[in-house]
């Protein structure tokens, strides 16, 4: 079976469209901790013609990610047109990423940390499934849910948050939807299910309405290189049940302002393809057919691609095959030359720290 073959480590990034990359990520530093550089690199979009109006398009990205756990932010700019807002105020149930959750390790703290520094945020919470948290607002009005989680830290470096922990889905259809992460991603444990109003979503825009939310997480634990990271995470589900949603990226393009895709490091892409074909979502975007051998981003390399989910949300799989480790001395790894299922040593992933952006 093709499940057999494939690794997944847990979501690797989350992709925000953004106007300006330094300023945003000088904000996401300051607030959630991620100052460790992945990649950082000034290049052209070849691959994503099918979101990208059918050009290649000049962009700056980069991969940040927070040492104490969690995935990391590819915070992406167009650098050869003005990137695009959404058409309307996006609302909770609308289609696509609304909302990344970020991981907490003391929700006070952060809470406090926040509204020290003037950030946008709510009270703290409670959730259906009795999950203390609290919305936040970028300098962008990106909404973010900081959740506080019981995982330890992968690196204590006594910040009150991790970073990307999942995200909150606009859908039409929440069996279909649990359908394609569960057998895809999955994403199997249903931690809640429920419909009406919620007092604890009052906050965010359209938050008022009726609803069904739907969390999942997985029951198994993340396997591979980056696992012991990026932790466990988690997807909610949000249905609509007033009026007809809409789809945040309608009529724009990827890389456009806001969530742009959400992506999961894997090993067994050759896999992973024909597992996503047999569903019914085949792969969209595939470096393998463009590039050949392997993608090349500079400091980093592999193969990526993408599939949509039933409602069109991007979805982004990354099989690394070089990551720089301590750029300064030239200390890149090959992941091509281990097993996959096995977490590299906890020493090697903390040597990053010295790839620290302050």
């Amino acid at each position: 079976m093709a499940q057999d073959k494939i690794v997944i480590s847990g979501i690797q990034q989350a992709g925000i469209g953004v106007p300006d990359v330094h300023e945003a990520w000088a904000w996401y530093r300051k607030n959630f901790g991620t100052d460790i550089r992945v990649f950082e690199e000034k290049a052209v979009a070849q691959l994503m013609l099918p979101y990208t109006g059918g050009k290649p398009r000049s962009r700056h990205a980069a991969l940040a990610i927070n040492l104490q756990g969690g995935g990391g932010f590819e915070i992406w700019q167009y650098t050869e047109r003005t990137p695009q807002p959404p058409l309307f105020t996006p609302e909770m149930g609308d289609l696509g990423i609304y909302i990344v959750k970020i991981k907490s390790f003391d929700i006070s703290s952060a809470h406090q940390l926040l509204q020290k520094n003037g950030v946008t945020i709510s009270g703290i919470e409670n959730s259906p499934g009795n999950e203390k948290f609290f919305f936040a607002k970028d300098l962008y009005g990106n909404p973010f849910q900081v959740v506080e989680t019981k995982e330890p830290k992968f690196r204590d470096e006594e910040k009150p948050t991790g970073s990307v922990y999942g995200a909150v889905l606009g859908v039409t259809d929440i069996a279909a939807s649990a359908k394609f992460y569960a057998e895809i991603l999955g994403y199997d444990k249903i931690v809640y299910d429920e419909e009406g109003k919620f007092d604890d979503i009052s906050w965010i825009e359209g938050g008022n309405g009726n609803f069904r939310r739907m969390l999942l997480t997985h029951t198994k634990p993340r396997k591979g290189a980056f696992s012991k990271m990026f932790g466990s995470s988690q997807l909610e589900l949000v249905q609509k049940l007033d009026g007809k949603p809409r789809k945040i990226f309608e009529n724009r393009m990827w890389g456009d302002l806001g969530f742009i895709h959400l992506c999961f490091d894997i090993y067994g892409m050759d896999a992973m393809r024909d597992l996503c074909a047999s569903k019914g979502h085949p792969f969209t975007i595939d470096s393998f057919k463009g590039q050949g051998e392997r993608f090349d981003m500079g400091e980093a390399a592999g193969h990526f691609s993408y599939i949509e989910d039933p409602d069109g949300t991007l979805i982004e799989f990354v099989e690394t095959h070089k990551v720089p480790l301590v750029k300064k001395i030239g200390w890149y790894l090959n992941m091509s030359k281990r097993n996959p299922e096995k977490p590299l040593p906890d020493w090697m992933l903390k040597a990053m720290r010295f790839s620290r952006v302050k």
